[in-house]
């Protein structure tokens, strides 16, 4: 889950675009009216923070994985702390380093990363807060990271090439040194409501989740079910992997888990002309857009519309041919009916306030299921029926 420069643009996924060349991007057939054609009444409002905007980064994994963390601290009866989505996201940096250097230069690089990026940098260095580390050290008000980022991907490949013959000991200091420069130095400890911490002393006493709680699943039909098997893109550095369920349990988990007051960190593909960022919603025409009237297109959001009936096959099918692609990173906070009755996820994004919902966004079940690469939630969300299959304590 990625967001650069429009040379570059063809070759990365969507979410390494420039925030505003994807909205504008996405939002092609969006229409202005479209709010007052859809009546939406929430059923389920699980408590969240508010909306925050990624700006011009590829960092919609980490914020909304944070986003989801923070969620799960309300859950807990904890009173949420903004939670410092670059420091995750530059933890993640130097470890994803690591790996390009190690395995020459034979990894992706860039912003990008998945929802288990932030558990796994939970887990080994902690947490702060926003007003810790916010990120913003080299006079922008925003996330900026175009040019960080080529510097970073310059140096990693002058090391690849190895122009010593050998791999210089002190390559890491040098690299921490560039992050230093765009993003400030990590404090070793900072101060919280009065009192002294470090971050993983504040992961433990303040944000208090335990790491082991948080699974991810997916679906493929080429894979066993209830089993784990590698997350198979570009932004799995890691090569972590995932648990493998059937289409239809990625709703039933993602409707088990929000009936039982568990939020979800949700990865997807978001370059579906029937996902519109203004309008707010997003769903699977009956129709392929190639098909639709001019018409047709021009009411794509003009009220709901039916939807095709989704398959394990043709989930499959748009990602093996690439129709489905890890672009992005947002979290499920609730669900919601329109006025024929159809429900709908209510999503929180990380692209501002700036669309008709106010940074939120209502998700069909039928875009759910065909386009989810992956979901992260607690174990304890998962229908204890799944779980066994699964063998999760």
């Amino acid at each position: 889950m990625k967001k650069l420069s429009l040379i570059a643009a063809a070759m990365l996924p969507l979410c390494v675009l420039a925030q505003d060349d994807l909205i504008k991007k996405i939002d092609k057939n969006s229409s202005d009216s479209s709010k007052n054609k859809y009546k939406f009444k929430h059923v389920i409002d699980l408590g969240n923070t508010s909306v925050k905007n990624q700006a011009s980064s590829g960092t919609c994994w980490s914020y909304s994985t944070n986003s989801f963390l923070e969620s799960e601290m309300i859950r807990k009866g904890k009173e949420p702390v903004e939670l410092a989505q670059i420091y995750a996201a530059r933890k993640v940096y130097g470890e994803k380093a690591d790996a390009y250097v190690r395995m020459h230069g034979a990894v992706s690089w860039g912003d990008g990363g998945a929802c288990h990026d932030v558990i796994n940098m939970y887990a080994k260095y902690g947490a702060m807060p926003q007003s810790a580390y916010s990120g913003l050290h080299y006079g922008f008000s925003k996330n900026k990271f175009a040019e960080m980022q080529a510097v970073l991907q310059a140096m990693l490949d002058a090391l690849v090439k190895n122009p010593n013959g050998k791999l210089s000991p002190n390559w890491r200091k040098a690299f921490e040194a560039v992050m230093d420069s765009y993003l400030g130095e990590v404090p070793e400890t900072f101060k919280y409501k009065g009192r002294t911490y470090t971050p993983q002393s504040f992961a433990d006493e303040v944000v208090g989740l335990n790491p082991d709680d948080y699974i991810e699943l997916s679906s493929f039909t080429d894979k066993p079910y209830y089993r784990k098997t590698m997350l198979m893109v570009p932004d799995n550095w890691s090569f972590d992997k995932v648990y493998n369920v059937k289409m239809r349990d990625i709703t039933d988990i993602i409707d088990n888990a929000l009936d039982k007051g568990y939020t979800v960190a949700w990865a997807t593909d978001v370059s579906e002309k029937s996902f519109s960022w203004k309008n707010g919603v997003a769903y699977v025409p009956e129709k392929e857009y190639d098909d639709m009237s001019d018409d047709e297109k021009k009411d794509m959001f003009n009220g709901p519309k039916p939807e095709r009936v989704i398959t394990p096959a043709m989930r499959q099918q748009a990602f093996d041919n690439y129709s489905t692609t890890d672009d992005h990173g947002m979290h499920i906070v609730g669900k919601a009916k329109d006025q024929n009755g159809k429900e709908y996820y209510i999503v929180k994004n990380s692209w501002g306030t700036t669309n008709d919902y106010k940074g939120y966004l209502y998700v069909t079940k039928a875009y759910v299921e065909l386009k989810t690469t992956a979901f992260l939630l607690n174990k304890h969300a998962i229908p204890g029926e799944l779980r066994s299959k699964m063998n999760i304590n």
